[in-house]
């Protein structure tokens, strides 16, 4: 995996234990030589993490729409900033750039983009590991959730069992790297058979 898209929060939430895991995951990066493509804000979580890894040497690739970009939220000192005209260009480049997709905690925008990218391999549209980084069973919930859509019928278990997770950087790097997309074709046959 030679780039890595990290979608996380424009908020540090208020535990420490959050800015610590992107710090954490920012080390893990730059020993692996991973080139970061994210959101391009310099707040939150996602500023952590990039200047993390500029502050490291390491190569960031921030892509910004640019209604955000006039909001003085781009972290202008990045490897290379790519700024959009909308959300919609923003996470189709962010896709193309990237080999896998990684969500650290956020919110809303950071649920509903590694649930685009997951859907998108789903799909077969690309065959892309999507994973989430559980800090602190931030993502416990959420993970019950897939499971109890996929009990009641509605995602397959092939499906459901793509998005990866775990608590630590450097295994689920190399869960993502190991990863293979399912028979989406079969998956799809049983799930319409019910």
């Amino acid at each position: 995996m030679r780039t890595l898209c990290v979608f996380c929060g424009s908020s540090s939430g208020h535990a420490p234990v959050f800015r610590e895991a992107a710090l954490q995951l920012a080390d893990t990066l730059l020993q692996q030589d991973v080139t970061l493509v994210y959101g391009g804000g310099n707040v939150g979580l996602m500023g952590v993490l990039a200047q993390a890894m500029l502050d490291g040497s390491g190569s960031v690739i921030g892509v910004i729409p640019e209604h955000l970009r006039q909001r003085e939220v781009a972290l202008e000192t990045v490897s290379e900033l790519i700024v959009t005209a909308d959300m919609h260009s923003r996470k189709a480049e962010m896709a193309r750039l990237s080999d896998g997709f990684l969500a650290l905690p956020g919110g809303l925008g950071t649920f509903e983009e590694l649930f685009e990218m997951l859907t998108w391999t789903q799909l077969g549209l690309q065959d892309k590991p999507c994973a989430l980084l559980n800090v602190a069973g931030f993502y416990d919930g959420l993970l019950q959730q897939v499971e109890h859509a996929s009990q009641c019928g509605f995602i397959h278990p092939a499906f459901a069992a793509m998005l990866l997770a775990g608590e630590q950087p450097e295994a689920l790097l190399q869960a993502m790297r190991h990863w293979r997309r399912p028979a989406v074709d079969k998956a799809e046959e049983a799930l319409r058979k019910g």
